[in-house]
């Protein structure tokens, strides 16, 4: 497919070119919010998007899967798949501040639900989706909860899961990143935290929330920067945050102080369920949304899912590592490490020891990284396969394994529980564990042959369309094999 050299701005033309080109299927019949939505998404994971047009008693359509691809991710980009990194780094390195429009105008206001005054029901306006089998309940997985830095106004865009807790109250999973330290401040002068859910936004928005990027910067000028365009925002209703204009929808609400109630199970990213504990608690003061809207919905820990997570931090963690190894040239978080844990590190060494020096320069690149395998040029690190006999062949324990014991990684990391009783470890030691690095670099000098990779000249070079017969032929008999 050629890439077409304009970045996709807009959902709902996303939408049609997905379904202009076989990638988006429609399903029409009704289908349950439990479960049934969920199960449908995730069978057409990676294949095609879904666009189900009567989700349980719902008109609104809700969307799953329409970034499940790395190369559609890449086509809505404008840019072609080896590109992508070295395109979301230059728009992290380069954005553009966001342009503020008459919010009367805005598409995210056309309708308006004020919660303020009771008697409304989250549940009745949106179709959201329960989604794993032991999923305490319906969850908002596609929502980007933005806020406003308490002391500097800068706001913060990250994707949380979020629980309906209520009628008019959502429980709220926040690891301890920037969002974390706006409810802090906010929390210890005993105010609530604005925030807004923007929910149903162009893939780049989407993708722009993923950014690791540092605190007091506010990723909607990175999805202006993916657009070549600022991105246009409207101010909330009911609150001082600013919002995608084009979302399909928008919750507006707030964190509360000094509250907290019962969040959880749910089905996360690495394919486990995190336990239910006691989080922090959103009053919904608002619901707006275009006519006729679309609800996007990620079903857990599959191909959207992961993708989301992958390519920013990829972005992030190859600048990292190319500031202090420019030999560092490619890096993939593998899926297999669901997209968040296991980093491949391509680089063309030229010093012996140098692998180990970037196996510990990852780990400090993000938290959640556990394992690290460095590999040559020769290497692809997009292919597992590939990956997996460099380690098989240019890897020794005894002389090329690194391990850091007693490391943070991720809170999310069912195996960093075992040590505590009921697996259920105090905030304060929540993704304690350890970290481990492969050096599968083959060494600079080797006698003849030791490590050169078996080829076939010519290999690449054949044609097989001109070689190979439409039909073939019985070397045995002669009789060709369609006649017999």
């Amino acid at each position: 497919m050629t890439t077409d050299p304009t970045p996709w701005r807009d959902l709902r033309a996303w939408l049609r070119h997905l379904a202009a080109t076989d990638r988006l299927a429609a399903i029409r019949k009704p289908v349950s919010l439990e479960h049934e939505l969920a199960a449908i998404a995730k069978r057409l994971d990676g294949r095609q998007a879904a666009l189900f047009l009567a989700p349980g008693d719902h008109a609104m359509p809700v969307v799953s899967g329409f970034m499940s691809r790395r190369e559609w991710i890449a086509e809505a980009m404008g840019v072609a798949g080896s590109e992508l990194l070295a395109r979301f780094r230059h728009a992290a390195d380069n954005p553009l501040p966001w342009r503020e429009v008459d919010s009367a105008a805005a598409p995210c206001r056309q309708v308006v639900h004020d919660f303020r005054n009771g008697g409304l029901d989250i549940l009745d306006l949106l179709p959201i989706p329960t989604h794993s089998e032991h999923d305490y309940g319906p969850y908002i997985s596609a929502g980007l909860v933005i806020a406003r830095n308490p002391r500097t106004g800068v706001q913060n865009v990250s994707i949380n899961r979020i629980q309906i807790s209520g009628p008019d109250r959502l429980g709220i999973l926040i690891l301890p990143r920037h969002l974390f330290a706006f409810f802090q401040t906010a929390e210890a002068a005993g105010d609530a935290l604005e925030v807004a859910i923007a929910i149903g936004v162009d893939p780049l928005t989407a993708l722009s929330s993923q950014a690791i990027a540092p605190l007091d910067f506010d990723e909607l000028e990175i999805a202006g920067a993916l657009h070549g365009q600022p991105l246009p925002v409207a101010k909330c209703v009911t609150n001082e945050v600013r919002v995608p204009a084009e979302a399909e929808i928008v919750i507006e609400g707030r964190l509360l102080p000094g509250e907290r109630s019962p969040e959880g199970p749910f089905g996360e990213f690495p394919k486990y369920y995190s336990a239910r504990e006691e989080r922090e608690v959103i009053a919904i003061d608002a619901v707006t949304h275009r006519h006729d809207p679309i609800f996007h919905t990620i079903i857990p820990a599959e191909m959207e899912h992961l993708l989301l997570g992958a390519i920013p931090r990829e972005a992030t963690l190859l600048a990292h590592l190319q500031r202090s190894f420019p030999n560092v040239t490619d890096v993939h978080l593998s899926i297999g490490g669901v997209g968040r844990y296991h980093l491949f590190v391509q680089m063309k060494k030229n010093r012996e020891g140098q692998a180990k020096n970037v196996i510990l320069g990852a780990f400090g690149g993000h938290y959640d990284l556990k394992q690290v395998i460095v590999v040559d040029d020769d290497v692809d690190v997009h292919n597992p396969l590939e990956v997996e006999w460099a380690v098989a062949t240019r890897f020794q324990a005894d002389r090329d394994l690194v391990v850091v014991a007693g490391a943070q990684g991720s809170a999310l990391d069912p195996s960093t529980t075992v040590a505590f009783d009921g697996n259920k470890p105090p905030p304060h030691w929540q993704g304690f564990g350890a970290k481990m690095g492969l050096d599968a670099t083959k060494p600079l000098t080797s006698s003849e042959h030791v490590f050169t990779r078996v080829r076939i000249p010519g290999e690449f070079e054949v044609d097989l369309d001109e070689v190979v017969s439409a039909t073939g032929t019985d070397a045995l008999t002669g009789t060709p094999l369609a006649e017999r």
